[in-house]
Order: C-alpha cells, then structure tokens, then sequence
C-alpha cells in the first residue's frame, strides 16, 4: 500500500496576482484595499477569539481570508464584504478542526464585534453589551444572515479551488530553536522570551500589507522569526549560516527579516489612521467611504451617495489620482455634464 507523504509547503501566489487584485480592476484605491484587508484580518483575529478557537485556527482562518482576496480572478471587496468573508473563512476552519462552530455562533460572535463603537477589535474575550440585537441575531434575520455565510463559504471555496490547506509556521518555529540548542531544559526566563517574541513575529506577520504568509513558505517564515527573534532577545546563535541546514537562502532570509521588522510599523500606522473611525467592513460602509472620498476631492454632495457600477468607481479614482498628480494625461473623464 502506497504511503501519502505530508507536505508542509502552503500554495502560494504567484507574481500576476500581486500585480492586481479584483478590488484594485474594480477602482479600489490600492492603500484604502490595504487597509480594509488589515481591518478584516483584526476581525477575524477577535472572532477567533470570541469563540476560543486555537491561535492555530484563527490563523489558518486569517490565510484563508487573505487568499481570497488576491489576484484578478479573487474576490472584491466592492462585491464581497469582509465581515462576511472573515464570518465564512472561521467557519471553514473551525470545521476541519478539533473544535467546530455552528452557524449560530459564529453569527453571534460578529453581530457583537460590529456593535463595539471602537474601531480596534478586541485583543481578549470582552463582555457582551446590553443591547440584544447587537449581542445576538435574532430568529427574525438568523436565517438571511445564515444563508449568507453559507454562500459566502461556497464563493471561497469556488474561489480557492477547495484548496483550504494552511501550514502555520509556529511548530516549526520552536522546532526549528529546539534543534538550535536555544531553549533551555527547564525553561529559562531568557528561553522564554526568546519563545515569546518568534511567536510574536509570526502572529503579527499574519496582518503584513506584504503578504507574507501567501508569498513565503512556512519553513521560511520560521527561520526569519527565529533570527529577528534571537537578535532581540540577545541569544547568540550558531555562526555559520545555520538557516541553509532548513532550506531558507540569505537573500530570502534578508526579505523576510525586513519584512517582519516592517509589519509593527504598518500596524500602528493603520491603528492612528482608523482612530477616529471604523474601516468599512461591509459593501454599504464602503460606498460611503469612497463618496466621501469623491466629495472631498470635488466638494461635491454625495456623502449618502451608493455607487453599485465599478466603472463609476474606477472614474472617481481617476480623478483623485489626476488631482493628485497634475502632470498625468487627462485620460477618459467621468461625469460629463
């Protein structure tokens, strides 16, 4: 009988589908795409949590979300709302878990997230409101909501080629400083930490404007992690290039530790511009924010305005870019009186 091999290599993406994505075909500016794939990604992060999935889980649920999202041929963020992409994507993962969720609860969980007025998500479980149409989805809209997810689900899984595999590199991460000699046995405080901060490096790589884990293997991502990690933390680590012995190169080590060390960066930077207010998580929210995008560009009253068509989106951003940047050619104009 023939033995079926492990693989620890994720599916990754390829170059054209980093060079656009539906979103950005549909007129979505590329930083306002990044910020609402930032958003999605905390939400899924909270749900997860919520719900006492494993981090492992909620990764897994994180690299899915993302996934679906890029390349031409992915999802919009025009067409398909986040808050139901990151609802379908725990709902995937947490079905091939230890610890499945039923419909109802994953609804509930993002009923109560969307009623929270901060615009940053929870980091723990957080008690839920007095308001009971905000805690839970009453019997009234339960099943439009849970026919939704359940749409949402199948466009993902359409979309991803029933491809949901997800390898998380933290395993690999410890593995990888227990055969580096690092952890002491017992475990120091030095030890420790040095554990503490590769998991760290990893869990906020899972928010990267980069991309990291749909670009890079997870052996690789380990390996970055645990070196950015050992040189904080003041651990020494072998002196030859020890990360060639778990096939990681230096000119790809070198990307991913540059990568890494941006990702709290972009992080904060997200959390400061969204401080005042929520990104919009659902296709409504969005219209909105693109006509107040307009408005503010032409003074025009259309704050209330939806745009369903994305030509007429694509011809707003067209606008802003030129208004922008003076010297580019007119090209086609929107809104001819």
């Amino acid at each position: 009988m023939a033995t079926e091999v492990f693989s620890i290599a994720n599916p990754l993406v390829t170059i054209e589908q980093l060079s656009a994505s539906s979103s950005q075909l549909d007129g979505l500016p590329a930083d306002l795409e990044a910020s609402i794939r930032y958003a999605g990604a905390k939400l899924t992060q909270a749900a997860g949590i919520q719900l006492r999935l494993p981090q492992e889980v909620i990764a897994q649920a994180i690299v899915v979300f993302m996934r679906f999202y890029v390349g031409p041929e992915g999802g919009s963020f025009l067409i398909s709302s986040a808050k139901d992409v990151s609802a379908a994507a725990i709902y995937i993962m947490s079905k091939i878990s230890a610890e499945p969720q039923s419909a109802r609860s994953v609804l509930n969980v993002y009923a109560h997230l969307l009623s929270i007025k901060s615009s940053d998500m929870p980091e723990r479980d957080s008690k839920l409101g007095s308001d009971l149409n905000a805690r839970f989805v009453l019997e009234g809209s339960y099943q439009s909501e849970r026919l939704i997810l359940l749409q949402t689900e199948a466009k993902i899984l359409r979309c991803l080629g029933f491809e949901t595999k997800v390898i998380i590199p933290h395993h690999l991460a410890l593995t990888y400083l227990q055969t580096l000699g690092t952890l002491a046995t017992p475990p120091n405080a030095q030890s420790t930490a040095l554990a503490r901060r590769t998991i760290a490096y990893l869990n906020t790589a899972l928010f990267s404007s980069q991309l990291l884990y749909l670009t890079h293997q997870p052996w690789s991502l380990a390996a970055a992690a645990v070196y950015l990690a050992a040189r904080e933390v003041g651990v020494k680590l072998p002196g030859n290039e020890w990360w060639e012995v778990f096939d990681v190169d230096r000119e790809e080590l070198g990307f991913l530790v540059v990568g890494l060390r941006s990702c709290e960066g972009f992080v904060e930077s997200e959390k400061e511009k969204w401080a005042e207010q929520r990104c919009p998580l659902t296709v409504e929210d969005l219209e909105k924010t693109l006509s107040r995008l307009h408005a503010k560009h032409y003074g025009l009253f259309c704050c209330e305005t939806s745009f369903t068509n994305p030509i007429i989106y694509r011809n707003i951003v067209t606008h802003v870019l030129q208004d922008n940047n003076p010297g580019a050619s007119d090209g086609n104009t929107a809104f001819n009186n």
